[in-house]
């Protein structure tokens, strides 16, 4: 016998208290009543089959109210009775104890359910059919509730999209089995020493490089599901570090990079972008003083751009929900492996007026670490850092409104210069005490990187080089000697 859908209607009520003939404008919803009693079946026959289906199945995959009790009691009874043997008689004493049969339709019901099984060792192919019409009977149910939201103006629209955007991603998460399968040791470890081999053979590709080799090295590259947070006072550098490695991720080596920036426009960006690539004075790029030469070093710059894949969001004042959106489009139509927020504090998290700002930028703080565990990437968000970390080396108690951002990332990197060697090298000349360097034909300011936490990982200063008149980030170490 193979399981059939169900197609005439049964007088019964769904677990919900729906009756089926006026569910879904009168259609009976999806599901396999067959596939039902073929699993009970077998789970009441097979010991097997039980530890088998209860690793795809819960009991609110099944439709019929009774199949529901009845594997609730199975749940029940294995919890309860753990080395007692899972079979027809067994179960109904407990059925019977709990006042639960005539709810899972009576004796010569469970009965019939065994002896209905076609063959045990399909106890999972029938599962997965269950499962899939749940999934099904899910979605009917996640487009209903999507139309009545749509109908009641109650709602702000951008709300009902967003929620109705975030269950379609859990339910497409939960396509499969609905929990993670324990691994033995023995297994886990032979697959570890694989992947360690394949590391010490190929490098490691599990993270995304930011570019810097001494970053990389104490950090392994950004991790999918991270939340980095780069945190600074103003003007010392946050969008040209985030740029710099956007630059090396998406147009040296064509890695899918989102950036959203609430604060420049997209043109902006990119003329830093030609400044840096190019290596043209971004005081000229932007004052329309070139030279012919200038001209020809940002052609080619724009023709290695042209080819990157570099997505830019400049949305002013962008609200959070609007960012997740867009953000999950970018991560469906373009893949990206990773993406850059420019910054936490110019994001709209649409909040009751009265609440405090802490506890605003407390609710983005966990919407972008859920989100980068939702899309498996790393997302990198820049912060400013408060007044106190002024003309000293910030700390974590410094990142600005709330300590949230704190807690809530696996990595924060903090950018310190000292004021000083700002204003001697406004000119662009610098001072023996500002500029340690000139890489390239430009002048360099030392800058500390500060690893200041590092959830799976070390922590550290590293020293950096920026160059603001291309308002970009250089390793000094690579330079050494130039």
């Amino acid at each position: 016998m193979v399981p059939r859908a169900r197609t005439k209607p049964t007088p019964t009520t769904r677990n919900d208290g729906v009756m089926a003939s006026n569910y879904a404008g009168g259609r009976i919803p999806p599901h396999n009543d067959d596939a039902e009693r073929a699993v009970l079946g077998a789970i009441m026959l097979s010991a097997n089959a039980f530890s088998e289906v209860t690793e795809v199945l819960r009991k609110e995959d099944f439709y019929k109210p009774g199949h529901l009790v009845l594997f609730d009691a199975i749940l029940s009874f294995h919890q309860e009775h753990a080395s007692q043997t899972i079979d027809l008689i067994t179960i109904s004493q407990f059925l019977k104890s709990k006042e639960l049969l005539d709810l899972c339709g009576g004796m010569s019901y469970v009965a019939s359910l065994t002896s209905d099984v076609p063959t045990t060792a399909n106890a999972v192919y029938y599962a997965n059919i269950v499962r899939a019409y749940s999934l099904r009977r899910t979605l009917l149910e996640l487009s209903g509730k999507m139309q009545a939201d749509v109908f009641d103006e109650s709602q702000e629209i951008a709300n009902v999209l967003d929620e109705t955007e975030r269950k379609m991603s859990e339910l497409q998460s939960s396509s499969g089995t609905f929990t993670d399968k324990y691994q033995e040791s023995s297994i886990l470890v032979n697959k570890t020493v694989d992947r360690l081999m394949e590391r010490a053979k190929h490098g490691n590709k599990d993270g995304v490089k930011s570019g810097f080799q001494q970053l990389d090295e104490m950090t392994g590259g950004f991790q999918p599901s991270e939340f980095i947070v780069i945190g600074a006072r103003p003007s010392v550098g946050k969008t040209a570090f985030a740029i710099s490695m956007a630059i090396d991720m998406a147009i040296h080596r064509k890695i899918p990079t989102g950036f959203f920036s609430a604060e420049m426009t997209s043109m902006a960006i990119m003329e830093r972008i030609l400044s840096a690539e190019a290596r043209v004075d971004s005081k000229r790029i932007r004052s329309a003083i070139l030279r012919s030469q200038d001209m020809v070093n940002i052609i080619d710059a724009a023709s290695r751009i042209y080819e990157g894949k570099l997505y830019i969001q400049d949305t002013p004042n962008i609200k959070l929900l609007d960012l997740r959106s867009q953000a999950r489009r970018m991560k469906r139509e373009r893949d990206i492996k990773i993406l850059f927020i420019d910054y936490i504090g110019l994001i709209n998290p649409e909040a009751n007026p009265n609440v405090p700002r802490h506890e605003q930028v407390a609710e983005i703080s966990r919407s972008l670490k859920a989100l980068s565990r939702e899309l498996q990437i790393p997302i990198v968000a820049l912060s400013q850092v408060s007044r106190d970390a002024e003309g000293k080396e910030p700390n974590l108690a410094n990142l600005r409104d709330s300590g949230s951002v704190e807690q809530d990332a696996d990595v924060v990197i903090l950018l310190h210069r000292d004021r000083l060697a700002d204003m001697n090298a406004k000119d662009g000349k610098g001072t023996q005490d500002s500029t340690s360097q000139v890489i390239n034909g430009f002048p360099v300011q030392e800058t500390k990187v500060i690893l200041a936490k590092q959830r799976n990982g070390e922590t550290g200063i590293i020293t950096m080089g920026f160059q603001n008149q291309l308002v970009r980030f250089v390793e000094l170490e690579r330079f050494s000697g130039s």
